[in-house]
């Protein structure tokens, strides 16, 4: 009788706190469509977040055509937490590699290139 008390008591993995191993996602990618974006502009609304990405041709100066906008990608807040954590992680190790990303355009110029103004 011990001998049967001690097998039902055995734990599964999952019983013991162990988690179930994860089956690696499979992705079809053959029709998606691969676009250069150098703008971004988020907007959202309390349920969605909006991402329109497209290319600026006037990056610097007066801006004198309108910049298009050649995808819009909306997501749940949820989905959007998770692809901040993921592109947090990529610029961390982009950062390690090959040193701190100045976003501040003004900082990355060259003295020499302000020569004239």
């Amino acid at each position: 009788m011990a001998k049967e008390a001690e097998k039902t008591e055995a734990k599964t993995p999952a019983d013991a706190g162990q988690k179930p191993a994860r089956t690696p996602l499979q992705v079809e990618d053959a029709n998606a469509i691969t676009t250069y974006a150098n703008f971004c502009r988020v907007t959202g609304t309390p349920e969605e977040l909006i991402i329109d990405v497209g290319l600026n041709s006037q990056p610097v100066g007066p801006q004198t055509t309108p910049i298009h906008i050649n995808q819009r990608l909306v997501l749940n807040y949820y989905t959007a937490k998770r692809l901040l954590a993921a592109l947090q992680m990529s610029i961390q190790r982009h950062e390690a590699a090959f040193g701190v990303l100045e976003t501040d355009v003004q900082k990355r110029v060259q003295p020499s290139a302000m020569v004239g103004k």
